[in-house]
């Protein structure tokens, strides 16, 4: 018996168009991608705003006024978890906008493409705005608070409790200047822990110009050094030089001074 011997299957007829249609499909493709790249980058930079303006923004340290604590150019991350001064105690560390011009000329705020690069950093929180002028000072009075310095040579006194700060610079000491204060309602009192070089509010009262801060200049509280990485530390150890300070007796509706000599202060 004879065989037939096997036959292939015919070859498929080749597409006409495969490379039209290959382009066409890599172009949705690519567009689909651009897509994806774009909206996930706006989500990011939402979010990024989003943190700013109500969680974390960072600041950097442009001065030696908060020296030991704070060195010039330490990057700091603050938080903007307040409700106005309530979430605020003394001894925290915060940030606020000049209050009037107490930045005045040493710091001037940067032109040409160096504002630009900052300006667009400061839309997503990676740096503080140029147009604004922020201070970085630890907070000694609360509304309602008398603070004292009897003598340049003596501590700092709140409620007439005597305060032991081990964070202020052990090259001078705790005032500049004689004064007697009490705070005004919806202000606070704040002052450099280099005391003998800080524009605070003693300087600021001594040389006859209004040195209390108001509330809402308060942008938040300081709680960590993040860069540089070998000066990483955390900022909360200031509440504990008030532990004893009892809480004043009456609501602040006077204001006075006792001017001494200042000392000199930038």
């Amino acid at each position: 018996m004879s065989t037939s011997p096997e036959t292939s299957p015919p070859a498929a007829e080749p597409d006409p168009a495969p490379t039209g249609r290959r382009r066409r499909a890599a172009r949705r493709g690519l567009g689909r991608t651009i897509l994806d790249y774009a909206l996930t980058l706006g989500i990011a930079l939402l979010i990024a705003v989003l943190i700013k303006t109500f969680v974390v923004q960072p600041f950097y340290v442009p001065s030696g006024s908060m020296r030991p604590t704070l060195m010039e150019q330490d990057k700091i991350l603050v938080s903007k978890f307040h409700d106005d001064l309530k979430d605020i105690n003394r001894g925290d560390v915060v940030v606020f906008e000049d209050p009037s011009d107490w930045v005045g000329s040493e710091f001037p705020e940067p032109t040409g493409a160096r504002a630009g690069v900052q300006k667009a950093l400061s839309v997503v929180g990676l740096m503080p705005d140029p147009s604004q002028r922020f201070l970085v000072k630890r907070v000694i009075g609360m509304p309602g608070d008398t603070v004292q310095c009897e003598s340049t040579d003596g501590p700092v006194k709140v409620n007439g409790e005597e305060l032991t700060e081990p964070y202020i610079s052990p090259d001078a000491g705790a005032c500049q200047a004689e004064f007697s204060v009490t705070v005004p309602q919806g202000k606070f009192w704040v002052m450099g822990d280099n005391r003998y070089r800080s524009a605070d509010s003693a300087y600021r009262e001594a040389s006859g110009i209004d040195g209390f801060v108001p509330e809402d200049h308060l942008v938040g509280r300081a709680f960590v050094i993040m860069w540089p990485i070998s000066s990483w530390a955390w900022l909360n150890d200031g509440e504990k030089s008030f532990s004893g300070v009892p809480e004043p007796s009456a609501r602040a509706d006077q204001v006075t001074l006792r001017r001494g000599d200042l000392a000199a202060a930038a």
